[in-house]
């Protein structure tokens, strides 16, 4: 019998919905989230708030961390549907600037059926708020139709 060798994902990250997370993995970003905004003094604070034990805050601190935590310095690539209309992709630009990421590709492709598919990668280093912000803001600009993290290193 042959067997298939299986890759080792102890290394790996994932990006998971955290509806899907376990309470006590969702309760140890929230105690990490209140000990970096000065919001609890020390870790036993930290998880007397959020109802969590000091043992499961210790097993899962190191490998929980919020999405933009995860995504500061560097490169992010965002996949956008716009509408083909004058001035959406320089919005999507100025958008960016504002926050100060810096722009390192842009690749569009000629638009069909009224919109075009355009992907940016972005350096998250200097950049003003989190990589979340930025999708939102993104996603709220008249003529997007769809934004898309697809990928990041």
């Amino acid at each position: 019998m042959i067997r298939a060798k299986q890759k080792d994902l102890s290394k790996d990250f994932f990006i998971v919905a955290k509806e899907i997370l376990p309470e006590a993995i969702l309760k140890t970003a929230h105690a990490k989230e209140l000990l970096i905004k000065g919001e609890a003094l020390t870790v036993n604070e930290a998880v007397d708030v959020v109802g969590l034990s000091r043992s499961a805050f210790y097993k899962y601190k190191d490998g929980v961390f919020p999405f933009y935590q995860a995504s500061k310095e560097k490169i992010i690539t965002i996949s956008l549907i716009l509408e083909h209309h004058t001035g959406i992709l320089s919005q999507v630009l100025g958008t960016i600037a504002n926050a100060k990421a810096s722009i390192l590709t842009i690749n569009q492709g000629i638009p069909l059926q009224g919109v075009a598919n355009v992907s940016v990668s972005i350096e998250t280093a200097g950049m003003v708020g989190n990589p979340e912000d930025l999708l939102t803001s993104l996603g709220s600009l008249v003529g997007v139709k769809k934004v898309e993290l697809i990928g990041q290193n």
